[in-house]
């Protein structure tokens, strides 16, 4: 095994662990007591969410980027593949409105199924595949590990931090 191997093995065993973290946190906060209010917006933003809503928005994003991901991984050669969307991407919108009616529980199982999605993807990826190059609309090139990190990993810890402002 050379060092590429040893340092991509290493670095995904510290996605592995962060996307563990996040989820045991997100289990605690979803089988505690039912958040109340709205989430503050993002900087600049107007959005405020419920409870139901980041979790109807993390039960589709998690699955959405994985396959982005994979994507990428597929088509890439070389050059740096387009990938990703923008907040007002029509499908991201629906899905965050639609959770509005659909119980916590059955969101918070759509999460960690794709969490484990997630994890068995890491699992076995090759040297190869991890050296993927995206190409996003708004943050430019991105390596396979900073789109796990900001896509994935901080998207969900910013939202476990919404929900427990809620709590």
């Amino acid at each position: 095994m050379d060092t590429a191997d040893v340092d991509g093995r290493a670095m995904i065993d510290v996605l592995i662990k962060r996307l563990d973290t996040v989820e045991q946190r997100l289990a605690a906060l979803g089988y505690g007591q039912t958040p109340t209010g709205l989430t503050q917006p993002d900087p600049g933003a107007t959005e405020q969410w419920n409870g139901a809503q980041v979790w109807a928005h993390m039960a589709e994003f998690v699955p959405y980027w994985q396959q982005q991901l994979a994507n990428v991984i597929a088509q890439y050669g070389g050059s740096a593949v387009p990938f990703g969307r923008t907040k007002e991407d029509a499908a991201r919108v629906g899905a965050i409105d639609a959770g509005k009616n659909v119980p916590i529980p059955n969101m918070i199982q759509q999460v960690q199924q794709a969490l484990a999605m997630t994890k068995d993807y890491l699992n076995n990826m090759t040297p190869e595949q991890w050296q993927a190059i995206g190409m996003h609309a708004r943050r430019g090139e991105m390596t396979v590990p900073q789109m796990l990190q900001t896509f994935t990993l901080d998207h969900l810890e910013e939202h476990a931090d919404q929900l427990e402002a809620l709590v």
